[in-house]
């Protein structure tokens, strides 16, 4: 594929990207013949300033992040972006956080007959609470087994019927019962559903009145290994809410396998017999007749950082809209290395940010949409998919009536591609336009490689898709045009390894950006498309996030 710098001409061509009122075999033309062009050649510049060493790793509430801030609103400002703050001009959200810094963590100890006496903070257990106070303390606790604690109507699965598990701690399984039996029938079989997550799991838990709630660690279903659950910093974010998360649990954490089995050896029970129960069907909560202590003293603040928002607004449907997003912050500077501080996340997410901002860019030189296309570029998302958090329960736009959204995280630096992967394949329509496009690139679509890990849950996108909007997480493949997969799949690996959230994630003049520009071509013909029809994407019928979609269904007669 030949590398086109794109001008006045390639521009309108882009924007005439026909919509859905078109046929199929005029729309693949269409995206054939702009393919080449589809491309902003500031986008190498935009890359190159947000992961120079002058944004500091772009961490959230840092004087590296406010410089992010103000460059991306700049730029928004002069391509003639209306602000999300219109009243005061602003293209700033501010997302209120709140910063938890636990500074002593008991060990988590047992009472009751045969019980062993403790589980090791870090060795043996993570421990955290969510709860914005000095103190947390869980004491005489009764433990129950929850099988793998969830509560799913559209499955018909319900891990806490017939119990009342209020100031329990509960103990349960890692991932869902999909994955843990590979039957394609079961939730979503080997790839993870929501339900599979932890977070989902704690969510759950609080919901049912747990005041602990432990998952027991397993590397296969999990994604990672124990390092990745206690090798981390202790110190995490949330956001700033009124109650202080007081309905949530008082405590949330891991357990190794190791200890859980002794922990269910101890009182005459076998944790594998315990899994395969939980897979029955007739699986009941089980009461290990044991009782939990733990205590944890924290300290926390709170602090401020920034959404960048800005949007085009549509000249027919204003409130009907197209969420472009991609998260514009990383890790910032760890002052204790000498070699070299700042993690500069060239890759993660300097790559999405930039293609997000290019994007805003050629639309906002393009022809105004029938309807309106936000562009959000949101913070805090490596402390927890924060900003897009906020943003999804503060929206500038009714959720009701986005028409669906792509985000962009980690962008493809590697050169073209013959596919293009998407994270949580087959969960809704937003595929059948990406398939489309793919095509008339000569490309084809892949899903995930690994799908059990539940990489769709992980990134901002998600907490849009839980709000109902129909959400495409997409990347370019692995099947390079001249260097092959097993190239590529050697440079990915590389980077996971070397680069990945570590200060080695730094910008390279030599990055082949073609892929990109193949990326980037698609993303815009998508949402050019939907801004300018009467479609309205939806999720695949039974998925988690359907449910949410029909209920906002009245806003979209």
């Amino acid at each position: 594929m030949k590398y086109v710098i794109m001008g006045a001409l390639s521009l309108t061509v882009l924007a005439a990207c026909g919509p859905a009122t078109q046929s199929d075999n005029d729309t693949d033309k269409a995206v054939a013949d702009i393919q080449d062009s589809a491309f902003n050649p500031n986008y190498r510049d935009y890359l190159k300033t947000l992961s120079s060493d002058e944004f500091e790793g772009r961490a959230p509430a840092s004087a590296g992040g406010e410089k992010t801030v103000s460059f991306i609103e700049s730029h928004f400002r002069e391509w003639g972006l209306k602000p999300y703050d219109e009243e005061n001009d602003s293209y700033r959200q501010p997302v209120p956080l709140v910063k938890l810094m636990p500074y002593k963590v008991t060990s988590l100890n047992f009472s009751g007959e045969s019980a062993p006496e403790s589980m090791e903070y870090r060795t043996e257990m993570m421990a955290w609470t969510p709860r914005v106070v000095d103190e947390v303390k869980v004491e005489d606790s009764d433990v129950v087994f929850v099988g793998y604690g969830i509560v799913a109507p559209e499955y018909d699965w319900n891990d806490y019927e017939g119990l009342d598990v209020e100031g329990k701690t509960v103990v349960m399984l890692v991932n869902d019962p999909g994955y843990a039996t590979g039957d394609p029938e079961l939730f979503n079989g080997n790839a993870m559903t929501y339900y599979g997550r932890w977070t989902y799991k704690f969510e759950e838990a609080a919901r049912q009145g747990a005041e602990a709630a432990f998952v027991i660690h397993e590397t296969g279903p999990a994604g990672y290994g124990w390092g990745v659950v206690a090798g981390g910093s202790p110190v995490r974010f949330d956001l700033k809410r009124e109650n202080k998360n007081m309905d949530r649990s008082a405590i949330e954490g891991w357990v190794t396998e190791e200890s859980a089995n002794a922990l269910f050896a101890s009182v005459g029970k076998d944790l594998e017999q315990m899994r395969e129960l939980a897979l029955s069907g007739e699986f009941k909560p089980e009461p290990l007749n044991i009782e939990a202590s733990l205590t944890i003293n924290n300290k926390f603040e709170y602090l401020d950082t920034n959404n960048v928002i800005g949007y085009i607004e549509g000249s027919e449907y204003p409130e009907e809209h197209v969420i472009y997003m991609a998260h514009h912050d990383h890790l910032g500077t760890d002052p204790v290395r000498e070699d070299d501080p700042i993690y500069n996340g060239a890759q993660d997410n300097a790559s999405g940010t930039a293609a997000l901002m290019a994007m805003a860019e050629q639309f906002a030189k393009g022809p105004q949409p029938e309807r309106s296309i936000v562009f959000a570029a949101v913070g805090a998302e490596e402390s927890g998919l924060l900003g897009s958090d906020w943003y999804a329960t503060h929206p500038m736009l009714p959720l009701g009536k986005a028409v669906g959204g792509i985000n962009m995280d980690v962008m493809n630096v590697y050169g073209p591609m013959k596919d293009m992967v998407v994270v949580g394949y087959g969960n809704s329509s937003m595929e059948d336009y990406l398939k489309r496009y793919v095509k008339a690139q000569d490309r084809y679509v892949a899903p995930e490689p690994t799908p059990e890990v539940g990489s769709f849950y992980r990134s901002d996108h998600f907490n849009l898709a839980k709000r109902g909007v129909p959400m495409l997480y997409a990347k370019g493949g692995n099947d390079h045009v001249e260097k092959g997969r097993e190239w590529t799949e050697e440079q990915r690996a590389i980077f996971n390894r070397d680069a990945y959230h570590k200060p080695a994630d730094e910008y390279n003049e030599d990055w082949d950006l073609r892929g990109v520009q193949q990326d980037m071509s698609i993303f815009y013909s998508i949402g050019n498309e939907l801004a300018n029809s009467r479609e309205w994407p939806q999720w695949a019928p039974g998925n988690e996030f359907e449910a949410a979609r029909k209920a906002t269904e009245d806003m979209r007669k």
